[in-house]
């Protein structure tokens, strides 16, 4: 089966999180002005369009980038129908949504899918409560991503993070999940391999599985 490429793409015009650097590509040789080569110049945050958070972008001491265990984004993943969802989801919604026993990569599909679609940084997205973070700890999660530039509500961004990122829950932010219907899925997912980041870029697959 062919797989589903759920990564953001990045260009100079994509939502960064507000107060996050934005995306620039410089072209710094050119061909066309006689160099041997083209070659373009990176500049952006560690957290632009589909990325993994490290623990130390929120816990103190925490591990950085180059320590995310990889095997965490390769295997069985489950896409939850959160599309009608209204306002952050909470442990009472993680109960709700029919998530099967023995899932441990849960990818959150949700109203913020739409919002890829919009200019700028959209405020108003879905994200998780600590709750629902308490929640997905409890039942062994071992990923958890959702379709939008953050995993905790707007605003309040510390205890998610904090919940999940300290009892080791890999967190997959900025999925691009549009052409991805619910339901039981094999991601392939690895992070850059950058050294003393907070997080880093990544590029995201997903295929269905019986």
């Amino acid at each position: 089966m062919d797989w589903l490429d759920i990564s953001a793409p990045v260009h100079p015009s994509m939502a960064t999180f507000e107060g996050d650097p934005p995306v620039r590509l410089e072209l710094v040789k050119s061909l066309a002005k006689g160099d041997v080569c083209n070659l373009t110049r990176i500049d952006m945050g560690a957290h632009a369009g589909t990325h993994i958070d490290a623990p130390i972008h929120f816990v103190p001491g925490g591990s950085a980038s180059q320590a995310i265990p990889l095997d965490a984004g390769m295997g069985a993943a489950w896409v939850v129908d959160a599309r009608n969802q209204r306002g952050p989801i909470t442990a009472d919604d993680v109960a709700r949504l029919e998530i099967p026993d023995g899932e441990t990569r849960i990818l959150f599909r949700t109203p913020n899918s739409v919002l890829w679609e919009r200019p700028g940084f959209q405020a108003g997205f879905v994200g998780l409560d600590v709750s629902a973070a308490a929640e997905l700890v409890d039942r062994g999660t071992l990923l958890v991503g959702i379709d939008y530039l953050s995993i905790a509500p707007f605003g309040a961004p510390t205890p998610t993070h904090a919940a999940l990122l300290s009892a080791g829950v890999i967190v997959l932010e900025g999925l691009d999940l549009r052409e991805v219907e619910p339901g039981p899925y094999e991601l392939l997912c690895l992070p850059l391999r950058l050294v003393g980041s907070d997080g880093a870029p990544a590029r995201a697959l997903l295929r269905p599985r019986p």
